[in-house]
């Protein structure tokens, strides 16, 4: 909000919901110096109880600056104590840090207008960096916070405040990846002495050479033309300008239908031969409500569970995140406890069950279903492999990067994930459409050959949905 001074030296003065928010933040300053105020440090206290991914967050926190501390006597801590590199990832990652962390060793007198008591712990968080501000004029002293009311109040009295944006995927969500790409007019007259096509047990492949396919990532969808063009996906890229990509399968056709579901759209299609491809054991799929992301999932997942057998089982979970006043606890089983949270999934298999998709679809009722479907909390995940399965995460655009590597890593042999969600509608405090878990995979899965993304655009729920999406 504030322009930083760059002649200076600076002195970042953490919030508390940073810690909470990532326990290794107190690294990630590189050569900068950390002052942690005593009000953190009581948040910090009082925070640490539970099992929830905070709590978690806050202990990770305090073990932490407990290594730092180890062995420093008073005079060395009131001097800074030097943050030594960390070491994340089982060793994979070294995160280079050579700063100082200053803890408020001695009283600071407040300066705050009347209408911010110093009591409050944001106000008082304000007060300390406005004495920094006075007592150390050799640093440019700024606020890290995650609240965007304590970074417009630092604004105003005059304090340089900054969002932590280390956990920041992306610097745009336009710059996100969305799994398709358009050929330009022109790319197969360019490219036609470079393609070399064959044929593979009923499959159609093309082997491309040329400098367009450098960008080009494994499981890409591409199209060429309209909802009726050419339509293809990425299968291995092995040279930087050579690739093999597969034609698509036509999923929009009747005859050619998944549990009595046909594609109304390219995006659609594409999704379809993504879900129906036991070769990815992750896809994720975005786009806004009425797009078809948990029809074309739990359709997929029927075929494979009860046609095809490649699965045992669909387990569908999401983020317990409500959307207005929390209604308190459910009564009953972990199952039954989720069940008001899964009306999506009832309203599809409603769909499903109602159409004649050969002869399982017609045979199957819900006794059936709900004995191939079980309905899991994300909170029971920890520790779990699970073993050919086929699991369906909703709402995904509601979990942190760590909660999402939870999950994903509870992945047995045989088992595939996909990933739901809208990143325009995310519900959980201090997560942003850069910084939420799903974007997070999104990206970091592009270049996987195992994985599959694609964002749908179209909504084909209803007129009136669509219209709604438009206009409100």
């Amino acid at each position: 909000m504030i322009k930083r001074n760059t002649d200076k030296p600076c002195l970042f003065v953490l919030d508390t919901n940073v810690l909470m928010h990532d326990p290794t933040s107190i690294f990630r300053f590189h050569e900068h110096d950390i002052f942690l105020p005593m009000a953190v440090l009581e948040e910090l206290d009082k925070g640490k109880k539970g099992m929830s991914e905070v709590a978690r967050n806050v202990r990770q926190a305090s073990r932490f600056l407990d290594q730092l501390m180890s062995g420093a006597d008073k005079d060395e801590i009131d001097a800074g104590l030097p943050i030594t590199p960390f070491t994340e990832n089982s060793g994979a990652h070294v995160i280079q840090a050579n700063g100082h962390l200053f803890f408020q060793t001695t009283p600071i007198d407040l300066d705050l207008p009347k209408s911010l008591p110093g009591s409050n712990p944001d106000n008082n968080i304000l007060g300390t960096a406005q004495a920094l501000q006075r007592n150390r004029q050799d640093r440019t002293v700024i606020i890290v916070s995650k609240d965007i009311n304590l970074r417009i109040k630092a604004a105003v009295l005059g304090i340089a405040a900054e969002d932590y944006s280390n956990d920041q995927v992306l610097d745009d969500v336009s710059l996100l990846y969305t799994g398709q790409q358009e050929l330009p007019e022109g790319f197969w007259s360019y490219h036609d002495k470079a393609v070399e096509s064959w044929n593979e047990e009923g499959r159609t492949f093309y082997k491309i050479n040329g400098p367009d396919v450098t960008d080009w990532y494994p499981s890409q969808c591409l199209c060429w033309g309209g909802d009726e063009g050419f339509e293809a996906v990425v299968r291995e890229k092995s040279l930087p300008e050579e690739a093999i990509i597969e034609l698509a399968e036509d999923f929009r056709s009747p005859r050619h239908n998944v549990w009595g579901i046909t594609a109304r759209n390219r995006e659609q299609n594409f999704a379809l031969n993504m879900l129906m491809d036991p070769t990815l054991d992750f896809v994720t799929l975005l786009g806004a409500a009425g797009t078809g992301k948990t029809l074309l999932a739990l359709a997929a997942g029927l075929s494979q569970v009860l046609d095809r057998n490649i699965y045992r089982e669909i387990i569908m979970t999401r983020v317990t995140v409500p959307v207005g006043e929390d209604i308190g606890f459910l009564p009953g089983t972990e199952e039954e406890k989720m069940t008001p949270w899964m009306g999506a999934l009832m309203d599809n298999l409603e769909v499903l069950t109602q159409t004649e998709g050969g002869e399982w679809g017609r045979a199957a009722t819900n006794d059936l279903l709900r004995n191939r479907i079980r309905i899991s909390s994300l909170n029971f995940m920890r520790g779990r492999t699970f073993l050919r399965k086929y699991i369906i995460l909703d709402e995904a655009q509601n979990l942190t990067a760590k909660q999402m590597k939870t999950l994903i890593t509870r992945a047995g042999p045989g088992t595939k994930i996909v990933c739901l969600g809208n990143i325009s509608q995310i519900d959980t405090p201090y997560l942003t459409e850069t910084t939420s878990g799903l974007t997070y995979v999104v990206d970091r899965f592009k270049d996987w050959k195992h994985g599959g993304h694609i964002t749908l655009v179209r909504g084909e729920r209803s007129r009136l949905a669509d219209f709604a999406s438009e206009r409100l």
